[in-house]
């Protein structure tokens, strides 16, 4: 039985990943704020070089799911995705370098590192161009991660939007979702008419497995690969799709406080990389994801 240490165990990701991993009969060590399904779970900050490299000594994972981060882009603090996401991240890595055999480390960035770009598709070859701290600091952990390529086997992820059950109320998908299953009138959102490519939580965590259980041929330690369905659709069709699901209708309102000046247009992935390291991917659509989260029993 391999062991997975997987950061950031409690959150949204974490948990729907502990128990894949644990489905496939791995044992799983959580760093995670709350108990999380994993066989051991520790509270440990990232930035505690001296606790967090005893852990990993201790431990000695085959593979490690980095997923740890300050994720919510309209965090008030800048200062805190760079502590987390970038400083965090170089605890850690510093920690499994040290190693006798470095573990198989997956890295979850962000697609958002792209920004406004202008690219109908975009692939892994489009220069990034964040345009918020959170995408600043997941481009910095990227940079950072790769002065440490030739001392880990390191594959670096860029998913795009994903949602499921028990992403937390404040992202945008779980909030239309709460609405339309308590049945209200009315919803304040930002601009409806972006596209974004969204897939299900279950489909990433699949993809993040097979990524290091089944390291591609091609890839080399550092590597980037774009995470998601290759379609984009618009909020207003995602409303319309939940509308005909629940059989109910919601008046949207436009916040201006809601609307970003820098807001992308419209994010959608490649998908021909991760097609050819993760072949035969059976994804749910999104009209399954949104069922799930509808039937799903409210957090």
């Amino acid at each position: 039985m391999s062991t997975c240490l997987v950061t950031g165990g409690s959150g949204f990701t974490g948990r729907h990943l502990i128990a894949h991993l644990k489905h496939q009969g791995h044992r799983v060590v959580a760093l995670a704020s709350q108990p999380c399904g994993a066989d051991e779970t520790h509270s440990i900050d990232l930035n505690d070089q001296e606790s967090l490299t005893a852990l990993v000594n201790s431990t000695a994972p085959q593979q490690v799911y980095h997923l740890a981060a300050l994720s919510f882009v309209g965090h008030p603090t800048p200062l805190d995705f760079y502590r987390v996401n970038v400083l965090g991240t170089e605890a850690l890595l510093q920690a499994l370098s040290s190693l006798a055999e470095p573990p198989k480390t997956l890295l979850a960035s962000s697609a958002n590192v792209y920004g406004a770009n202008g690219q109908a598709v975009i692939s892994e070859n489009v220069p990034p161009a964040p345009v918020n701290h959170y995408a600043n600091s997941k481009l910095a952990m990227e940079n950072i991660a790769r002065t440490y390529a030739t001392r880990l086997p390191i594959i670096i992820a860029r998913p795009f939007n994903y949602t499921g059950s028990g992403q937390a109320v404040h992202f945008l998908v779980p909030k239309i979702v709460q609405h339309i299953r308590h049945r209200a009138s009315v919803i304040e959102l930002g601009n409806v008419h972006v596209s974004r490519d969204f897939s299900d939580v279950r489909d990433i965590v699949t993809v993040y497995h097979r990524l290091l259980s089944q390291w591609p041929a091609s890839a080399v330690s550092g590597s980037i690969v774009n995470v998601g369905s290759g379609e984009a659709v618009s909020l207003k069709t995602l409303i319309r799709k939940l509308e005909m699901l629940a059989q109910h209708s919601l008046e949207v309102k436009v916040n201006p406080t809601f609307v970003r000046s820098n807001e992308i247009p419209e994010l959608k992935a490649c998908t021909r990389r991760l097609n050819a390291w993760v072949p035969g991917l059976k994804r749910f659509s999104l009209d399954q994801t949104l069922a799930s989260m509808l039937e799903a029993t409210p957090n």
